[in-house]
């Protein structure tokens, strides 16, 4: 009888622990909430991070940032195990559509009020679609280049005349190749001359009537650009712009007050502030046209493994109500050294901000997978026309540029 108690009260006991320690686990599992994996450059780690576990400790949920090579996350979405794979990725804007045309990325729907942060144009670098336009990722950071003015050396130009002077003069005094110092060699930069391409009426892609890009619409050697590009042949012949300038030549030139005129973007700040140089931030003055500048923005994404992973609806609330918020996008935009995107948002540098003011109208690099056809031909255009003696006419070069970039696209 006794053994028969203690056999009885040991089975109770046991299957109290059980039960416990089920309603432990339910507990602790219930607790534990999801898990969200962010993919991110190093630069922006401990940013990210501080933000998305502000909000994980008010959802019960949990953030695990990965660092990666910026320029590596893009490719690698298409090849990861879903088991390793991210949930959520900072990315750049110019990625969306091979991303999305691929399926790695869901579309993000925030309200009329979130959206109505942002300027447009930040919103349209993350759409894409051929028929109708979705928003596969929410901005957080702009990036541009401006026309740098050391300011004890020249006067803030407010027309593109005034700068084509001073620029001259400086060129002559200092006994320099250039007026205004801006990267090119002999690869070409696109990206860096857009703003004197936007300035005489040049243009990428147009758009359809549902306002999506249009590969077939090529506005490299439109009709406003050529008649313009006489301008460019002035110019090379004056040398306000010299093909054979590279970055290295425009930092020692700047920083070594050789030229008052460099146009460069947030990467170039750093060196210039070590020597000591004085300078402010414009947009370059209008040409024929605002001679604005490329837009590069970054920003976060959901991609299509949230859904496998079970966190899509976690993920989506992270992404599209709290990296949204001018809090977040300051802390966000100060680690990646660039402008906040959410207009609410303010940069926390004085230079940023400035960059910030001459990204005023400014075209987002197109997002679809025809721009890689662009930029090399593109490039090249300016090289020969602005390489000194021997220079092709511009509107030759540019000419000879669309129909090739034409023919690529197909």
């Amino acid at each position: 009888m006794h053994n028969s108690l203690k056999r009885m009260w040991a089975v109770l006991g046991l299957v109290a622990t059980v039960c416990a320690v089920a309603a432990t686990s339910a507990i602790a599992s219930h607790k534990a909430g999801p898990t969200i994996v962010i993919w991110t450059d190093a630069n922006r780690a401990a940013s990210v991070g501080k933000v998305a576990n502000a909000w994980a400790a008010s959802n019960g949920a949990t953030i695990q940032v990965v660092t990666k090579d910026f320029g590596s996350i893009e490719t690698a979405l298409g090849t990861v195990a879903a088991a390793d794979a991210p949930d959520v990725v900072v990315a750049a804007h110019d990625w969306t559509g091979q991303l999305a045309a691929n399926g790695l990325v869901e579309p993000l729907f925030p309200s009329k009020a979130v959206s109505a942060q942002f300027p447009k144009y930040t919103l349209d670098a993350f759409s894409y679609g051929t028929a109708v336009k979705k928003l596969y990722g929410i901005p957080v950071q702009i990036e541009n280049i401006g026309l740098l003015v050391n300011t004890k050396l020249a006067k803030i130009p407010t027309t593109f005349a005034q700068l084509e002077s001073e620029a001259l003069a400086a060129k002559k005094k200092a006994h320099l190749s250039f007026g205004i110092c801006v990267q090119q060699g002999s690869g070409g930069d696109a990206y860096h001359m857009y703003p004197f391409f936007s300035g005489l009426g040049g243009y990428v892609f147009g758009t359809n009537k549902a306002g999506n890009l249009n590969p077939k619409d090529v506005g490299v050697a439109n009709p406003t650009f050529i008649k313009n590009s006489k301008l460019i042949d002035k110019w090379n012949k004056e040398g306000l712009i010299n093909s054979k300038t590279d970055y290295s030549v425009c930092d020692t030139a700047f920083t070594k007050s050789q030229t008052p005129f460099w146009i460069t973007g947030p990467w170039a700040v750093s060196d210039i502030q070590k020597a000591g140089v004085s300078f402010k931030v414009i947009q370059v003055p209008a040409i024929s046209q605002a001679s604005v500048p490329f837009l590069g923005v970054n920003g976060m994404m959901v991609t299509k493994f949230a859904s496998t992973h079970n966190v899509d609806t976690a993920a989506k609330d992270l992404v599209v109500n709290y990296f949204t918020t001018p809090s977040a996008q300051t802390q966000l935009a100060a680690a990646g050294g660039r402008a906040p995107a959410n207009i609410k948002a303010k940069a926390t540098d004085p230079i940023l901000a400035q960059f910030g003011k001459a990204s005023k109208g400014g075209v987002p690099m197109p997002n679809i997978p025809q721009m890689s056809s662009v930029w090399s031909d593109l490039g090249q255009a300016w090289v020969r026309s602005t390489k000194g003696a021997g220079a092709m006419p511009a509107a030759r070069s540019f000419k000879g540029a669309a129909r090739a970039i034409s023919y690529k696209i197909g």
